[in-house]
């Protein structure tokens, strides 16, 4: 099944879309220095704490883009999501010919102000890094949502998210 944005996109781009949905499957492998990074995220997430929590997302990322073997991300945490009309950011992923690729991600929800729970961040992070992926890992041209892609975002997360739910009480 292909989203209904499929049959808009250019012949080119149509081609990108199904190369994208047949990669469905993505291995990080997560040894103990990641699984203490991102245990480290969860704790900095629960204290509200913001130089920890940047310290250890780019620690995550760090640790993911050498264990992917793909070029390094720039990871900005910022305090409060900016409100679009269509809703909230949640993360952002930048790239620019010849310049740092950079993901951008946001501490507090918009209006509440609340700090993001630690499943909700991680998952953010893990969906930006997908983009990530998609150019440096598979040569894709284009990074789109497609049926692969999230197929891709949930095995990555739940690798990077197992051992790290029993002490995250009532969050997520």
């Amino acid at each position: 099944m292909r989203f209904a944005y499929y049959d808009r996109l250019s012949p080119r781009k149509q081609a990108i879309y199904r190369k994208s949905d047949r990669l469905s499957e993505v291995d990080l492998p997560v040894g103990p220095e990641l699984r203490s990074a991102v245990t480290a995220l969860r704790d900095a997430l629960a204290e509200e704490r913001p130089g920890a929590v940047q310290e250890a997302i780019a620690r995550v990322s760090h640790l993911s883009c050498t264990a992917m073997n793909v070029t390094p991300l720039e990871v900005v945490v910022k305090a409060k999501r900016p409100i679009r009309s269509d809703g909230e950011y949640h993360g952002l992923y930048e790239r620019e010919e010849g310049g740092p690729v950079t993901l951008t991600l946001w501490m507090r929800t918009a209006r509440q102000k609340k700090v993001v729970t630690f499943k909700t961040f991680l998952r953010t992070f893990v969906h930006e890094f997908c983009h990530h992926l998609d150019f440096d890992l598979f040569g894709l041209s284009e990074s789109f949502h497609t049926q692969g892609f999230f197929k891709r975002e949930s095995r990555l997360y739940r690798r990077l998210l197992a051992g790290t739910e029993k002490a995250d009480p009532g969050r997520g």
